[in-house]
């Protein structure tokens, strides 16, 4: 089958679902096109409704039922932006939604579900675990369950996206890849008027699944293991998605944790954009160098693909970033036990324009001789230059300083 012959039931669904959700802004980034090279475009998903393109399909799904199925109330499993999108497009229409969320899912998005709406059951750790209650409650009670990818009419409504990239003429679009529905349904959308587009997905290291089938020509399922990137990790492709991607995507690549974290705290200090992980993979691959731009001046899009990311998450970014970065550092000096050389390092640190964070002594470590203390201070510091002038001014005095990786 030509996947492209459907970009009228792309067009369709567009017109079905746009009274119910944002077409969402693209914004050029100054800073990650120079970054990269290219005109970079952020495709700013994360100002969906539910902060994530999740809704879309899940309207179109919905919106495409007969009047009798609705009535029988649908059911989904999920531990994020599926859940909310399903609970928010089933509340809007006056559908009776049910989600199975796992008992590990995080309280904020737990929250999030259950404030649109639906009855939400947490049960088991493991998404097949939630799969077999949904089975057991439709048996029950006739719901119908919505697949987040594996069903035409969800990759259709995520396709109503790359609709709305039309009128930018990408030569590269570069998506977020979990279990394939919403770089299926862009790449329909884009394909059918623009076939030299290319389209690129991208993997987290922690979950390669569509990567390792595609390349395989089969489908192969892969144990994911524990990422940021959460929204994702997806063990088994769907035989759906994995036809059209073979069909219409160029190439799958894979970014790290650490990338994707780089580019969540890049996004929020220079964008001033909030996105989780899932929805920073994409952009994550493009100023890593994972995909080969065209050398001409290209423009390339990231889909940012949603932006509920767990605050505690974001903080241990944050922080894990600013450490990195060597903006934030902590020190260990062994200085005499006496007044005033606290002072001079703490001097030392006001002189550079440091803030200081933290300060801790250790008299009874095996290292730090009678009558001496080991401190540690925590500092920030405005620039590496500010560091090195720090170094010196320690040496200068005398004091030993090591830096705590």
């Amino acid at each position: 089958m030509k996947y492209v012959d459907l970009f009228e039931k792309v067009r369709e669904a567009k017109e079905r679902i746009s009274p119910y959700i944002h077409e969402t802004p693209v914004e050029y980034s100054t800073t990650f096109s120079k970054r990269s090279g290219s005109d970079v475009f952020l495709k700013l998903e994360n100002f969906q409704k539910t902060g994530s393109f999740k809704v879309r399909g899940a309207f179109n799904k919905l919106l495409s039922m007969m009047p009798k199925d609705r009535s029988k109330g649908v059911i989904a499993v999920s531990a994020g932006n599926h859940a909310q999108g399903v609970a928010y497009a089933s509340s809007t229409l006056g559908i009776k939604s049910t989600i199975i969320m796992p008992e590990t899912a995080p309280i904020s998005k737990y929250l999030a579900t259950r404030s649109y709406g639906a009855n939400v059951i947490l049960y088991g750790r493991f998404l097949h675990e939630g799969i077999e209650k949904a089975n057991e409650i439709m048996r029950n009670t006739g719901s119908i369950f919505i697949h987040p990818y594996d069903d035409i009419n969800v990759i259709l409504g995520q396709g109503t996206l790359g609709l709305e990239l039309l009128s930018l003429s990408p030569d590269v679009v570069v998506v977020p890849i979990g279990g394939g529905g919403l770089i299926s349904g862009i790449s329909i959308a884009l394909k059918a008027k623009i076939p030299n587009v290319k389209i690129i997905g991208v993997q987290t290291t922690a979950s390669p699944s569509m990567k390792i089938s595609k390349e395989s020509g089969k489908l192969i399922s892969v144990e994911p293991s524990f990422s940021v990137a959460d929204g994702i990790l997806v063990k088994n492709p769907s035989s759906l998605t994995f036809d059209i991607i073979n069909e219409l995507v160029d190439d799958i690549v894979l970014v790290s944790d650490e990338e994707i974290s780089e580019t969540i705290f890049l996004l929020a200090e220079r964008s001033k954009v909030l996105v989780e992980g899932a929805g920073a993979a994409s952009l994550a691959a493009i100023i890593n160098n994972k995909i080969s731009l065209p050398l001409n001046k290209s423009k390339v899009v990231s889909i940012i693909s949603g932006g509920n990311i767990d605050m505690s998450l974001f903080t241990n970014i944050i922080g894990k970033m600013l450490y990195i970065s060597k903006r934030v550092v902590k020190i260990k000096v062994i200085v005499p036990d006496k007044p005033g050389y606290l002072n001079r390092i703490l001097s030392n640190v006001v002189k550079v324009r440091g803030n200081i964070i933290d300060i801790v002594h250790d008299r009874v470590s095996s290292d730090v001789p009678p009558g001496f203390t080991k401190i540690y201070v925590t500092f920030e510091v405005p620039s590496k230059e500010n560091l090195n002038s720090f170094i010196n001014d320690m040496n200068n005095e005398g004091i030993e300083t090591k830096f705590v990786e």
